[in-house]
């Protein structure tokens, strides 16, 4: 019963973890932490996170993608998945 018991208690140190944050150091970085943060987020909040990450605020309107993807990295660079939703609401 105490092994049980100390596991649980393993188990639930486990899922208290802090939420990954996002660098925008490096395109490879962005994209690897990005992915990484999305995962902390409700299935609910995933959509709105993609979104955010293709529509940063301050970007112009443009189709160019290079420019989006920077403008995504300098933006979010810092911020966990929920920050980056929560200022995109």
């Amino acid at each position: 019963m105490k092994r049980w018991l100390v596991l649980a208690v393993f188990a639930l140190a486990a899922c208290d973890k802090d939420p990954v944050v996002i660098d925008g150091s490096s395109s490879e970085n962005f994209d690897r932490t990005a992915e990484e943060a999305r995962r902390d987020l409700p299935v609910k909040d995933r959509l709105a996170f993609d979104i955010a990450l293709r529509s940063p605020p301050g970007k112009r309107i443009s189709d160019n993608e290079d420019e989006a993807a920077s403008i995504a990295r300098n933006a979010y660079d810092g911020m966990t998945a929920a920050e980056a939703v929560d200022i995109n609401r």
